[in-house]
């Protein structure tokens, strides 16, 4: 039987996390609530890429965010959208889609 050798350790892919977020009020800052949830993000979790918004009714906005954590890190999910959803300026938030990057 062949031996396999792993030199150094093995890193675990990241998990992508797309969430709509729904603001208090009609006139939010999305710029700033981007700051807010950066600045309350766990250690070990970013911002993947930019965000988007998406009409919702009446001119309320959502704010689309893509958010990075690692896949092996137990809790962390539930952590960052706790802080996200105690955020003042935050209503609530909803998931859209989980997917693996590398």
């Amino acid at each position: 039987m062949p031996k396999v050798r792993v030199f150094g350790a093995m890193k675990m892919a990241d998990v992508v996390i797309s969430y709509k977020i729904l603001p208090q009020e009609v006139d939010v800052d999305f710029d700033e609530l981007l700051q807010q949830i950066i600045q309350n993000l766990p250690e070990k979790v970013e911002v993947f890429t930019d965000y988007q918004t998406e009409p919702i009714a009446f001119g309320l906005n959502a704010m689309i965010a893509h958010i990075k954590i690692p896949e092996d890190e137990t809790g962390l999910l539930d952590e960052m959208e706790q802080r996200i959803e105690n955020l003042p300026s935050v209503s609530r938030i909803q998931t859209l889609m989980v997917r693996r990057v590398s």
